[in-house]
């Protein structure tokens, strides 16, 4: 199984928090780390976002139906994303993908946790994309990919 954990493009600054929208510039950084995966991920793909609109505007940018999971919200923990995600038990099919479009701390914490085994706070960059396949129960990291890389990239 693959679980890559997508934080959200850049979005304007607002409140109620979960109705902030992508700036044009997070629109450019979804739209091109969607296409990055389109053209690396194939296969079952499963695409779950958070409830915030600028993770649903991130997500749309895959041209893949997705599920709006509340698990998934700013005020998710490790465990609960991990459970949405059904990471590790989902790796019997060792090419599907589970997309998850979601929020710092909660990504970093998530990479921390799965790559050390303990529960730190890593950066996550918006609109980076961080890949994880599962060996054997264990986190195998593929693949960092920062927004500004994927705009670069022929």
């Amino acid at each position: 199984m693959n679980l890559l954990l997508w934080r959200h493009a850049e979005a304007e600054d607002g409140w109620p928090d979960k109705d902030r929208k992508l700036t044009a510039r997070g629109e450019t950084q979804a739209r091109q780390i969607a296409e990055w995966i389109r053209k690396r991920v194939s296969g079952d793909l499963h695409l779950l976002s958070s409830p915030a609109l600028r993770c649903q505007q991130t997500a749309r940018m895959l041209n893949h139906p997705f599920e709006t999971d509340k698990r998934l919200g700013v005020d998710s923990d490790v465990t609960r994303l991990l459970l949405a995600a059904d990471w590790p038990e989902n790796d019997k099919t060792p090419e599907a993908a589970v997309i998850i479009v979601g929020h710092q701390p909660i990504l970093g914490q998530t990479a921390a946790r799965l790559l050390s085994g303990q529960d730190t706070a890593w950066q996550m960059e918006k609109g980076s994309l961080w890949w994880f396949s599962s060996w054997k129960a264990r986190a195998v990291l593929k693949a960092v990919i920062p927004a500004e890389f994927a705009q670069t990239e022929n």
